[in-house]
């Protein structure tokens, strides 16, 4: 989907379940990680991020554009457009936006070190390197090695 057809959805879904038009611009921002989108007070644009219409399709997409409206139309209207008020809950149940989106499944770049004991061998897993010739075992005092290390 290109920033052009979501325009087009944007207003589409502004019309058919807000009666009103949405007159400014919707894109995609690439940039966006922890949110499905966001209405910006300044300037009245809702960016959207792209992940969400890429893993989880049209519908979610949709439920977002949906949620991000409610803000635009209440904030135009000079109404509570924040998520805690009333006006903003109301709205967004009765056109059926999401109140959250699905949260994505981001893959961390996590390297495990996995660190044994030469004497009790007791195995240690850590994310952080650990300096062995400084800190022994806990258990028995004995001398620790790196086994192996996962990425």
């Amino acid at each position: 989907m290109t920033d052009e057809e979501l325009q087009q959805l944007t207003k589409r879904i502004s019309i058919e379940y807000f009666g009103k038009p949405f007159n400014h611009q919707a894109y995609f921002n690439h940039r966006l990680r922890t949110t499905g989108g966001r209405y910006l007070l300044r300037n009245h644009n809702i960016e959207m991020n792209k992940k969400y219409y890429d893993i989880y399709g049209l519908s979610e997409l949709e439920g977002i554009i949906k949620h991000e409206l409610c803000h635009y139309h209440l904030h135009i209207e000079g109404k509570g457009y924040k998520h805690g008020d009333a006006d903003f809950k109301e709205l967004l149940h009765t056109v059926g936006g999401f109140r959250y989106c699905t949260p994505l499944k981001e893959e961390k770049d996590v390297n495990i070190l996995y660190y044994c004991c030469t004497k009790c061998n007791y195995v240690y897993k850590r994310r952080r390197r650990v300096n062995i010739k400084k800190y022994v075992c806990g258990k028995c005092s004995g001398v620790l090695s790196l086994v192996k290390e996962n990425r």
